[in-house]
């Protein structure tokens, strides 16, 4: 796996964190386990059914298609691999300023590719 690459639990955890739910209240808005979805965060459970996926990603944004991609069910497709944003960025979840520091940010990175080059 890439550097770069979060595994299935960890891309769970950032787009819950990012929603600034508990497990408790991701239980209550689910319908999955907190115990569950702890297992899941923690990289217990490698291989999560497909429904638990689609409940998941409506919560979080986050495509069906890339959880099942995360989970390695799937393969990714090369349209999902040039895709540059998560979608547990999208932009009605960002204020202005963590819009702003976001872009500040990817210059700061392709600034930084452009002179390792």
């Amino acid at each position: 796996m890439a550097e770069n690459e979060k595994t299935l639990g960890g891309m769970l955890r950032e787009a819950r964190e990012l929603k600034k739910l508990s497990l408790r209240e991701v239980e209550v808005k689910s319908g999955i386990s907190n115990a569950y979805l702890s297992q899941l965060e923690n990289d217990k459970i490698k291989k999560p059914s497909a429904n638990t996926l689609y409940k998941l990603g409506d919560l979080y944004n986050i495509t069906f298609d890339e959880l099942m991609v995360s989970a390695g069910i799937i393969e990714q497709s090369s349209e999902q691999r040039n895709k540059n944003v998560h979608y547990a960025f999208s932009s009605d979840n960002l204020s202005q300023e963590e819009e702003q520091a976001l872009i500040d940010y990817l210059k700061f990175l392709r600034y930084q590719q452009k002179d390792a080059k």
